[in-house]
């Protein structure tokens, strides 16, 4: 988790990731960055974040894009 949390300062150190439940709903990532989430989560973690996985749900906080890691890991 800690590494998702790097990745998600990364993009934006203004958020407090471990608090905020509404980042897609609140327009607090945008496409440009969840396409740069995507690609560095992929890289990091070594998984292929198919297109049924980029839903709002899977992004709109750290625990659930957390959650989607981990079963992405499980399935390899």
């Amino acid at each position: 988790m800690d590494e998702l949390l790097e990745i998600l300062e990364d993009i934006n150190p203004d958020v407090d990731y471990t608090k905020e439940k509404h980042l897609i709903d609140h327009k607090v990532l945008d496409s440009f960055s969840i396409v740069s989430l995507v690609s560095q989560i992929s890289e990091t973690f070594d998984i292929e974040i198919g297109p049924q996985y980029l839903v709002p749900e899977n992004f709109n906080s750290a625990e659930a894009m957390w959650k989607m890691i981990q079963k992405l890991e499980e399935e390899d």
